[in-house]
Parts: structure tokens; sequence; C-alpha cells
């Protein structure tokens, strides 16, 4: 009997959701960094091209007003010179015949002279103002051309970046819900990408701050939205958190020092993280695209310790945040007052 070569199946997409959640997460990491540097680059190219053309406007009035003074100096330079062709050297006609003394012609002639002189230091001075106006306006239009022409390169980059970051998120989403479904909510390793992050002034990457007594916001740049204690037809007792709207991948922080004690994999949660923090309390991080930390391990204020997702009874990207009396759901205390009683306004 001819017996066959048994051959191995092939793994299915769900076995690789781990290992693919952390290339997409990493990717959206470092594409939401990039976005951001370029965002950042493009604004301050716009903010730039509005000062200048402010400038070129202003330019603009002056060298109008200059030229127009100008103009009115060499009308009266002409005058002098026909009235002194005319009266032989004065501007004022029979000035001469009025002298009765050879000392008063002299001083009217010195009176003509000391006039004829400043109108000439007058000419050059705003002949010299006139040309500084001009080679300003040229050069500022230069700028603003260039400036311009930066500022549409960084768009259509910007634009381009959004995209593959888009892109990106969905997948990421993607990944999430596979890894759920396959029980391996793998945490991804971005410690390289966190130890970069302070260099970015991308507002969801800035360093976070730490209140005098170790605190900080779960998020750095966010949109709250359901509160603690709401109702709806998502919470049956009430909300017990408090939710911030933020895109897809956007890096979470531990709101302070403490030990991860435990990782959702599924349920209303989604993804989450837990972590116990001295006196007793606990925080925990909702609705995740991944994790960053396993359980046991020590985290600081601010410390990166998941990613925001949509995973669980969710309608959208954002994080539900919590602070309970214990690790189990239903001692959740309202975490706006929690953080406030701690220096922590949000």
């Amino acid at each position: 009997m001819l017996t066959l070569p048994l051959v191995a199946a092939e793994p299915s997409s769900a076995v690789h959701a781990p290992e693919r959640l952390v290339r997409v997460g990493t990717e959206v990491v470092r594409l939401a960094r990039e976005a951001g540097r370029l965002r950042q680059r493009y604004e301050l190219r716009v903010r730039a091209a509005k000062d200048q053309r402010a400038r070129d406007v202003w330019l603009t009035r002056q060298w109008a007003g200059q030229r127009f003074f100008t103009v009115a100096l060499r009308r009266d330079a002409g005058a002098v010179a026909r009235a002194q062709y005319r009266t032989g050297g004065f501007t004022a006609p029979g000035s001469a015949a009025l002298a009765e003394e050879p000392l008063e012609l002299l001083e009217l002639q010195y009176q003509e002279t000391d006039r004829r002189e400043r109108l000439a230091r007058m000419l050059i001075e705003a002949d010299g103002r006139s040309r500084a106006l001009t080679a300003d306006r040229l050069s500022t239009t230069a700028s603003l051309q260039a400036l311009n022409e930066e500022a549409a390169r960084l768009r259509v980059e910007k634009a381009a970046m959004e995209e593959r970051l888009a892109k990106a998120r969905s997948e990421l989403n993607t990944m999430a819900d596979m890894a759920i479904r396959s029980g391996r909510c793998t945490p991804v390793d971005l410690d390289g990408l966190q130890s970069e992050q302070e260099d970015t002034q991308d507002a969801a990457n800035r360093p976070p701050e730490v209140s005098r007594s170790g605190w900080t916001r779960p998020l750095v740049s966010y949109e709250l939205t359901a509160g603690f204690g709401g109702t709806g037809a998502h919470w049956a007792n009430g909300h017990t958190g408090q939710d911030f709207a933020v895109p897809t991948g956007t890096p979470v922080r531990a709101v302070g020092g403490g030990t991860v004690v435990a990782t959702g994999c599924g349920g209303s949660f989604g993804i989450s993280v837990v972590i116990r923090h001295d006196g007793g309390w606990y925080s925990q991080y909702a609705h995740l695209s991944a994790p960053l930390m396993t359980p046991g391990r020590q985290v600081r204020a601010g410390e990166w310790i998941g990613l925001t997702g949509t995973t669980g009874n969710s309608t959208g990207p954002h994080l539900h945040f919590e602070v309970r009396t214990t690790a189990n759901f239903g001692s959740a205390v309202d975490p706006v007052r929690w953080l406030r009683a701690r220096g922590v306004e949000l």
C-alpha cells in the first residue's frame, strides 16, 4: 500500500497574529512620530510664511510712502533750481533786491545755500531708504516664495504620511482583534521607540508632566469624552471610568509608579493593563490595541504601558481609564477627582 508523506499544514493567520501585532504596533508608533514631526515642520513653515506675508505688506506700504516723499522732494528740488535760474541764485523772487546791506545779502545767500544743502541731503537719504526698502521687498518676496514652496512640499509629504499612518492604524485594529481571538495578546516591545520619544515635539509623544506627588496623565494629547458615572446603552450600572478620545496606536502612560498585576485579552474591556500603586490603589487602561507590559513589571509615572485601540465593548478608538480600590471590577472611584487630588488636572 502506497503511503503518502505527511505534509504540515500551513499555520493560520491567527498563529502569526501576535508577531504581526508587534510589527504593526511598532510601525504605527514610528509613523505617528514621523507624522508629528512633519506636521510640526509644516506648521512652522506656514506660520513663517504668514509672518513674511505680513512683512511684505508692511514693506510695500513703507515703500509707497517713501516713494511719495521722494517724489515730493524732487519736485521741491526742481522748483528751487528753476527759481535759482530766474533770480540769479535766490529761490524767493526779489529777495536779493530787499537786502539793504552787503551783510544782509550775505545772510540771505547763506540761508539759501543751507536750504539747498539740506534739500540735497534729504534727497540722498530718501534715495537710500528707497533702495533699502526695495532690497527688503525683493528679499522678503524671495523668502516668501521659498517658504510657500517648502510648505507645499511638506503638505504633500504630510498627507502621504498620514495616509500610511491611517492604513497602519487600521491594520493594528485588525491585528488586535485577531490577537484577542487567538487568546495571545503578546506585549509589543517598544523599548527602543520609547527611549526616542523624548526627542520629538509631537503632542502625543511629549515628555509627561509629573506632579510633585509623582502622578501624571495617562495621555498627553486627548479629548475627554464619557465621564465617570454616566449612563448609556454600553453601561448597565453607570460608566466606571473616564474616556479619552485618541487615535489608535497612541502611547498610553502609567499615571504613577507601581507594578503591572494583570493584562486582559478579551471581554468588555478588550486588551487592558492593570497596575497596582502604593496605598492599595489600582489603575486600569482598557480597549488597547496592544499591551507593552507583562504582569510583574515595575513601571514609573509616565512610562508607556500600552497603545490605544478600540477592542472590547468600544464604538471607536479611545482609552477607558479607571481607578479602583481593588484589582477587580466593581470598586471604581471617580478618576478625574482622584487625579486632581494628586495634583493632576485633565
